[in-house]
C-alpha cells in the first residue's frame, strides 16, 4: 500500500526541479526530463524512495529511536517545527550551530544553561536582580531558546536526521556523516544524493512540497511509536515516559481517585437513606418499634414447661373413668 499518492505529489509541485544549468550530474538518474529550461523529477522514483524512507523511520522509532528534524530556510521553518512538535521529536529550524552533533556535550551544557535561566525567570529571580543584569540574561535566554529550544528534551545524539535542502544544511549533513547518524533528506536536482542514506528526489524549495514531506515523516514517526506501544503491551514492560507525560498521568490518576471517592460517598449516603426509609415504612405497617427491638416478655424455663405438660396429661386420664361410671349407673337404674 502506497504511503502517498502520485496525485498528491503533483499537487504539491514535487516534480519541479531547478534550472538545467544548476543541476548536479549525480541526480541524472532521478530526472525524467526538462521543460522550459527546468528539470522535471521522476515522481515514480520519488514515490518509491519515499516509501523506503517511511519504512526506515517507522522501524527506527518502533525500536525506540529519535529523529531530528532540520530545516532552517524560511520556507521550511514552520513546517519543520509544526510537524516535529506533532510527533514529539526534536527539531532545528532557526540556525544550525556548528558541533551540534560532533560536539554534543558542549551543546548539552548550553541547553542546561537555558533550562536554568528559564527556571530563574519562572521563579521570579530576575525581578530581584539589577535591571542591567536581568536584561542581559533575558537577551541571552531569548537567543538560546531561538537556537536550542527545539532540542530542549534531546538528551543524546539522535538515531537519524531528516533534512529539507541538503545544500543549505550541508554542515548538518557533514556532521551526521562523521558521527554515523543516518540521513533522510529531500534532494533537489542541484544536490548530491550520494551523501544521503535515504534520498527522496523532489522539490525542496516549495512550501507545499516541504509540508507534504514533513507530514509523511511525521506520520512514520507516529506509526512507529504506535507499534512500540503495542510491543510494550505484549512484553509487559513499562514504557519510558518523559517528565511532562509523567506529570500528566499523575494528574489524571489523582483526578480519577477524587472522583471515585466522591462517587463512593454518594452511594454510601444513598444506601443509608434507603435502609432508614425501609425501616420506617415497616414500622408504620406493623406498629413495631422502628429500631427493631422486641418488647421483653416472661421467660419460661424448660422445667416449668415439662411440669405443665405432666399436669395436663393426669387431668385427662382422671376425666375418662368418671364418664364410664356415670354411664354404668344409668344402665343399672333403667330396669326399675
Amino acid at each position: 500500500m502506497a504511503v502517498i499518492s502520485m496525485k498528491q505529489l503533483l499537487e504539491a509541485g514535487l516534480h519541479f526541479g531547478h534550472q538545467t544549468r544548476r543541476w548536479n550530474p549525480k541526480m541524472k538518474r532521478f530526472i525524467h526530463g526538462e521543460r522550459s529550461g527546468i528539470h522535471i523529477v521522476d515522481l515514480h522514483q520519488t514515490l518509491s524512495h519515499l516509501e523506503q524512507s517511511y519504512i526506515f523511520v517507522r522501524d527506527l522509532v518502533a525500536d525506540g529511536g529519535t529523529v531530528l528534524f532540520i530545516g532552517t530556510k524560511k520556507q521550511a521553518q514552520d513546517s519543520i517545527q509544526s510537524y516535529a512538535e506533532r510527533c514529539n521529536m526534536p527539531y532545528i529550524n532557526e540556525r544550525w550551530l556548528g558541533g551540534m552533533l560532533t560536539n554534543f556535550q558542549t551543546i548539552s551544557k548550553r541547553v542546561s544553561k537555558m533550562k536554568e535561566y528559564q527556571r530563574m525567570r519562572d521563579s521570579g529571580e530576575f525581578e530581584a536582580m539589577p535591571k542591567k543584569e536581568a536584561l542581559l540574561i533575558t537577551r541571552e535566554l531569548t537567543k538560546l531558546e531561538r537556537n536550542l529550544g527545539g532540542i530542549r528534551d534531546m538528551e543524546s545524539l539522535p538515531e537519524a536526521i531528516f533534512v529539507l535542502d541538503t545544500k543549505k544544511e550541508h554542515i548538518a549533513v557533514t556532521e551526521a556523516r562523521k558521527v554515523g547518524v543516518p540521513i533522510v533528506a529531500v534532494v533537489d536536482t542541484n544536490c548530491d544524493p550520494d551523501l544521503i542514506d535515504y534520498a527522496i528526489p523532489g522539490n525542496d524549495d516549495a512550501i507545499r512540497a516541504g509540508q507534504l514531506m514533513c507530514r509523511v515523516i511525521s506520520d512514520a514517526v507516529q506509526e512507529g511509536r504506535f507499534i512500540r506501544s503495542k510491543r510494550v503491551e505484549v512484553d509487559g514492560a513499562v514504557p519510558k515516559r518523559n517528565a511532562l507525560e509523567e506529570a500528566e498521568i499523575a494528574a489524571q490518576q489523582e483526578k480519577a481517585r477524587s472522583e471515585a471517592a466522591a462517587q463512593a460517598a454518594i452511594r454510601e449516603a444513598r444506601l443509608e437513606q434507603a435502609q432508614q426509609d425501609q425501616a420506617e415504612t415497616t414500622a408504620d405497617e406493623t406498629g413495631a418499634d422502628p429500631t427493631g427491638e422486641e418488647e421483653p416478655g416472661e421467660d419460661i424455663s424448660p422445667v416449668q414447661e415439662l411440669d405443665d405438660a405432666t399436669e395436663a396429661s393426669e387431668a385427662s386420664d382422671s376425666a375418662e373413668p368418671d364418664e364410664e361410671s356415670d354411664t354404668a349407673t344409668d344402665q343399672v337404674e333403667t330396669p326399675q
